[in-house]
């Protein structure tokens, strides 16, 4: 059992990194024109108590997983300070603690942050988790938690 465990962890390996310089050409694609994408909540300069709860909004799309190519659909992504300018758009959006994903279809979140000031900022991306072009985003909020 262990040798074909490793077996497959090698071959899915081996096959995600020949499957990588093909997701670095990803073609973006545009979403409908009158698409918006915005926070219900929280308010922008708002000071809250952990965990932050997060609801998101979106018109003119809907929203499905990731991985399910649905005709004006994607999920929402949650940019922690991290400057939108920062992010490689062309790319599929990496897991870390400043990229926040939501690809079960999720509208709300919870965050457990440290206390201190933060800069959240939605960025609604395709069922591949790569951006539309132009690239869908909220306004900026900034946050204090306590």
């Amino acid at each position: 059992m262990y040798k074909w465990n490793c077996s497959l962890a090698v071959g899915l390996l081996a096959g995600a990194l020949l499957a990588a310089p093909a997701m670095a050409d990803l073609e973006r694609v545009s979403a409908p024109e009158a698409a918006e994408v915005y926070f219900i909540s929280p308010e922008d300069g708002a000071t809250l108590s952990g965990p932050v709860t997060v609801r998101m909004g979106l018109k003119g799309m809907g929203v499905a997983p990731a991985g399910a190519d649905l005709p004006d659909t994607g999920h929402h992504h949650l940019l922690v300070n991290m400057p939108l300018e920062d992010v490689d758009l062309d790319a599929p959006l990496p897991f870390t603690d400043h990229t926040r994903h939501f690809g079960g279809g999720q509208t709300e979140g919870s965050l457990e942050l440290e206390p201190g000031e933060y800069r959240l900022q939605l960025l609604f991306m395709d069922y591949r988790h790569v951006s539309f072009d132009p690239p869908l985003v909220s306004d900026v909020i900034t946050v204090t938690v306590e």
